[in-house]
């Protein structure tokens, strides 16, 4: 339901109205918080960036909520979503860097390994489809999760919480394989893909032989 609008570009949220119109607004503040974001970061106001991460990361959630309690679904939603997810977590590694050098030289690895796939998976995509995926797979919401979970408590907490990190990067390893395999499997950029295993799964029933008829 987007009242009667189809909401391809952001240009069309003028024609928008009801809840297609202040979800699309909710998700689009994730990619107007970046620049504040940034502006806190690089003048140190940490006291106002531990509060405003958790808002961004927290639209993420109740955008999704609203769009299915309200039906409301768009290239545009979907575009904006994808796009304001990744300039958070990108707001959120800035951070580190800036705020926690220490534990990022600690455990580099376990930041280069799923930051090298992204990129990998970010161009693999622009060169198939011409934009950044937005698949939302199942792993890629448990990955959100968890990466918004270690992040706000990265700067919120006064030691790093290393169980829920190593959970977060491995879980992150893993979805952006499958964004990849994902990527190389489907012709045509889709939205609202589930998974890896339901791709296969419709993949080989389209290609099974029909069943043969009854005597």
């Amino acid at each position: 339901m987007n009242n009667g609008v189809n909401l391809t570009r952001l240009r069309d949220l003028r024609y928008a109205r009801g809840p297609a119109l202040w979800i699309n607004l909710i998700t689009l503040y994730r990619t107007v918080a970046f620049p504040v974001l940034l502006v806190l970061i690089f003048t140190n106001r940490w006291d106002w960036f531990k509060w405003l991460l958790p808002l961004s990361f927290f639209t993420d959630s109740i955008d999704g909520f609203l769009s299915r309690g309200y039906k409301v679904t768009s290239v545009l939603g979907t575009r904006l979503d994808s796009i304001g997810d990744d300039l958070t977590v990108l707001a959120a590694v800035i951070a580190i860097v800036k705020a926690h050098s220490a534990f990022l030289l600690q455990e580099w690895v376990a930041f280069a390994i799923p930051l090298g796939l992204f990129f990998i998976q970010t161009a693999y995509a622009f060169r198939r489809y011409g934009r950044i995926t937005s698949f939302h797979t199942y792993l890629a919401k448990a990955a959100a999760v968890l990466q918004a979970g270690f992040f706000c408590s990265l700067f919120l907490l006064p030691e790093p919480w290393y169980t829920w990190f190593y959970i977060a990067a491995v879980v992150t390893t893993v979805e952006l394989v499958e964004e990849i395999m994902l990527t190389y499997l489907l012709p045509t950029w889709q939205t609202n893909v589930h998974g890896l295993y339901w791709v296969l799964r419709d993949r080989r029933r389209n290609e099974a032989p029909p069943a043969a008829p009854l005597p």
